[in-house]
């Protein structure tokens, strides 16, 4: 049961950033998103199957892309840069939005014991699905503006680096999602977290914004 208010808060995460970046491209003239249907809060219409087949059996997903015409929008690569910072800073947002639950007072460190979830105690609920969602919201926003395509950091970056140097920095994105798998598979194969220098001060962060 615990993975069912793990999967809730990701759901949550994952929509509210694909929707953002759907959001932004339309208040800066790109409708592809929104003609495709993905101008929505509906998490229908932002989930991956195999990022929901993820979801569902590890407890962790990803979302599908969000289609973004760079043509249409106005300034050009930095209104594709606004685009892409669009997620991410959604995501800070609403782990700003269930910290602020904690410092209310609305929902406390409860009870997170088995029993507690299994009788559906409503604070142990409440409060594990708030304390998930500060969490993974910061998690998600951090791993995004990674500067590597096709994470949203690479967006930023090509948006924001000066022209003369814009063409060697997109060769170099091209090689993003190797750099991403070759992060993945280290961590995996030599049991040291790379992505762990990135989290650390995440979950510090996390824990000051509950306490």
């Amino acid at each position: 049961m615990l993975l069912v208010a793990v999967s809730v808060s990701l759901l949550i995460g994952i929509t509210v950033h694909e929707f953002s970046h759907a959001l932004a491209a339309n208040r800066l003239g790109d409708m592809t998103a929104t003609n495709l249907g993905r101008l929505t809060l509906n998490p229908k219409a932002h989930l991956d199957p195999t990022g929901t087949i993820m979801l569902l059996v590890a407890g962790f997903g990803w979302g599908r892309p969000v289609p973004v015409d760079p043509r249409q929008l106005r300034s050009g690569r930095r209104g594709m840069a606004l685009v892409s910072a669009a997620g991410p800073a959604s995501n800070v947002v609403l782990a700003l939005a269930f910290a602020l639950l904690f410092q209310l007072g609305l929902v406390t460190q409860g009870d997170f014991s088995r029993e507690a979830l299994r009788t559906l105690d409503p604070l142990a609920w409440a409060t594990i699905v708030a304390t998930y969602s500060v969490l993974l919201n910061l998690i998600l926003a951090a791993f995004n503006m990674l500067p590597i395509a096709p994470l949203d950091g690479g967006g930023i970056l090509l948006g924001i680096v000066p022209r003369p140097w814009l063409p060697a920095v997109a060769r170099i994105q091209r090689f993003g999602p190797f750099v991403l798998v070759g992060i993945i598979g280290f961590s995996l194969l030599s049991g040291v977290s790379v992505l762990g220098f990135l989290f650390e001060p995440v979950l510090d962060l996390a824990a000051r914004l509950m306490s």
